[in-house]
């Protein structure tokens, strides 16, 4: 038996979660999706809010991931104790709140996903994700481990995909919301992508109104990031994946416009 297992790259401000409200479930349903995880972490542009939290839940994810934004907004922190259905990155500092890595029940077995971001020019005050990575593979004694990897470099991020290959049934990265090329099986089972993409506007900069955007480049004084307008897109990745042994059968970036 197989299942179709959907990751959805970062929701970026209410153009991403309004579209991600008006077609998850429709597409979810059309495509057979049994399992979906939303990168979260700028729903609200910067961070997100328990408030949109909820909303990405209700438009159809079964768990929601961050990554360098998520101390962004502090009343998202007693939300990350009280929901094990979003994870923060799992190589923060262990008193950091919430989780890292949990495993949910489904109709089709246990699923473990496990969040991670990268080191490589995020600055961040974070363990090693490899080293991370590899310690938990020896731990998790489920079939299905999904894993996203909210990093910068692409070379991390396949270096990443290889470390697990054939331990995880599913890499993908998160972060940079350009959408990579490469969704693939790699040589020992694990389904990988560098990058899923992202949900938001389409005439953008990452999400963010062009024209603030080259202001910043052109050295305009920071201010407050704002979405762009305009029509907006859900990117992704469906992974299909063998139920009995955990392997990726086969891996398609998705774009809905």
């Amino acid at each position: 038996m197989s299942v179709k297992i959907l990751a959805v790259g970062d929701v970026c401000g209410e153009p991403g979660l309004k579209f991600l409200e008006n077609r998850l479930k429709g597409f979810k349903k059309e495509n057979d999706i049994a399992f979906t995880v939303v990168n979260g972490e700028n729903a609200n542009v910067v961070g997100v809010t328990p408030k949109q939290a909820d909303a990405i839940f209700r438009a159809g994810a079964d768990v929601i991931t961050l990554g360098n934004h998520t101390w962004t907004r502090t009343e998202l922190q007693p939300y990350l104790e009280e929901r094990r259905r979003i994870l923060r990155p799992a190589n923060f500092a262990p008193q950091c709140p919430g989780r890292g890595i949990d495993v949910y029940s489904t109709d089709f077995g246990d699923v473990c996903v496990l969040n991670l971001m990268g080191r490589f020019t995020l600055d961040s005050n974070t363990d090693n994700p490899f080293a991370i990575a590899d310690g938990f593979m020896e731990e998790i004694k489920e079939k299905i481990i999904l894993v996203d990897f909210h990093a910068e470099g692409t070379s991390e991020k396949r270096a990443m995909g290889y470390l697990l290959d054939g331990r995880a049934s599913a890499v993908w990265g998160t972060h940079t919301h350009v959408q990579t090329s490469d969704a693939c099986v790699l040589p020992k089972g694990t389904g990988y992508i560098s990058d899923l993409g992202m949900t938001g506007a389409v005439h953008s900069v990452l999400g963010i109104d062009p024209e603030q955007s080259i202001g910043k480049f052109m050295g305009d004084p920071p201010r407050r990031y704002e979405s762009a307008k305009g029509p907006a897109k859900l990117e992704g990745c469906i992974f299909e994946i063998d139920t009995d042994t955990g392997r990726c059968l086969k891996a398609e970036g998705i774009r809905l416009i």
